[in-house]
């Protein structure tokens, strides 16, 4: 019979508490932006070869994986954390705040990158399991479109070091400090990016009629735009357009030859995504026509929706719930950001989980973010057990 005291409790992370701090603090005050994290992974690879693990280092990128086989189990888990920053000017006023203007830790990787460290000299420490648990440090979370997490998968991840499933988590302000919050099926949404050049006719502001004029067209087309999801997409459906940019002319008195327009696309099903697209394209066109301009749409697809399997999910639900108990664990709502940890769910079973970062908690990728320290025990203990129930 398996005890409970068999596994990673929160007691046992208490005495790393400060040494998880110092770490954390230690990353954001060194931020690297995406595609840049060679002293990251350094400092990360590092630690991780002294406690014994098989470490890869340069995986799509600076990217560094670690291995560790205990005991005769087959079974094999991986687990991931993010490593870079965001090109922002910190505004934070904490001692530890970022060296380096115009870079900083605004989404909490440092956090990620700390609790799977803590998790690591815990289970190299202890070796309580048995197979084989994968850790790894993921750059370029924020990169868009070509990112860190297709990089590694391109680079051989999956057949360089073989797992059967796959855990994340991302921290949650607004929540309170060390709770977790699940959800089964899709979590966060896929992001495409679409560019909209206008072509009119341009000429001076004074002779209007002898133009066709982009930026007309261009704000009636956001206006037009507001109307995709309202009137095409099931109300019990989740969806948004959001017109993020505009960019024309120079001056007062000229009429310019084009408008560009951006838009970010965002959606939890794969056939209402479908449908955006077919709607956004037609809607352009028959405006732009009806003005007489021309037009061009540059459809980018990001990243596709992050959808947890159903019974990873209910195995991450059940360890949290040891962990810190049923009134600290809840179910998430659905959240229209993206993140790049989908692609990795395309290709294996496995669960993105949401980490509290305090109530009162900046939103992420503000100048006044920061990671909460009350809660790197829990995220620590919670990857830790994790691999240490899996691998019982």
């Amino acid at each position: 019979m398996t005890l409970d005291n068999d596994f990673a409790r929160l007691a046992d992370f208490e005495p790393m508490k400060a040494e998880l701090t110092g770490i954390r603090q230690h990353l954001h005050a060194n931020p690297e932006l995406s595609f840049e994290e060679a002293e990251t992974a350094r400092f990360v690879a590092e630690k991780l070869e002294a406690w014994g693990y098989e470490v890869t280092r340069n995986v799509g990128g600076h990217g560094v994986v670690a291995r560790l086989t205990v005991g005769p189990g087959t079974k094999s888990i991986a687990i991931r954390a993010d490593m870079d920053a965001l090109p922002i000017t910190e505004q934070t006023g904490r001692p530890y705040a970022s060296k380096i203007t115009g870079k900083m830790h605004a989404c909490g990787h440092d956090g990620h990158t700390t609790m799977l460290l803590g998790a690591a000299q815990y289970l190299a420490r202890t070796r309580r399991f048995s197979g084989t648990v994968n850790l790894i440090f993921q750059p370029a979370e924020e990169a868009g479109e070509l990112s860190g997490a297709q990089a590694m998968i391109k680079d051989g991840l999956f057949e360089r070091f073989p797992f059967d499933v796959i855990f994340g988590l991302h921290n949650h302000p607004g929540a309170p400090e060390g709770t977790l919050l699940l959800r089964s099926g899709p979590l966060m949404a896929a992001a495409d990016t679409v560019e909209i050049t206008i072509t009119g006719k341009g000429g001076h502001a004074s002779r209007p009629h002898l133009t066709i004029d982009p930026v007309v067209v261009a704000c009636n087309l956001v206006v037009s735009l507001q109307s995709v999801v309202s009137r095409s997409i099931d109300p019990t459906q989740t969806a948004v357009v959001t017109v993020g940019a505009i960019h024309a002319g120079e001056a007062a008195n000229v009429i310019p030859e084009s408008a560009k327009m951006l838009l970010s696309v965002r959606s939890f099903d794969p056939k209402v995504r479908s449908l955006l697209q077919e709607r956004i394209r037609k809607l352009s066109a028959s405006v732009a026509e009806g003005y007489g301009a021309s037009i061009k749409i540059d459809y980018g697809h990001g990243h596709p929706v992050v959808v947890n399997s159903e019974k990873e999910t209910e195995f991450a639900r059940m360890v949290a719930e040891e962990l810190v108990g049923a009134d600290k664990v809840s179910i998430c709502g659905l959240i229209p950001g993206s993140e790049d940890f989908s692609h990795f769910l395309e290709h294996k079973p496995g669960s993105f989980l949401r980490l509290g970062n305090g109530l009162d908690s900046a939103i992420l990728h503000s100048a006044k973010y920061d990671f909460a320290d009350e809660s790197l025990t829990v995220g620590a203990a919670m990857w830790a057990r994790l691999t240490e129930r899996y691998l019982a």
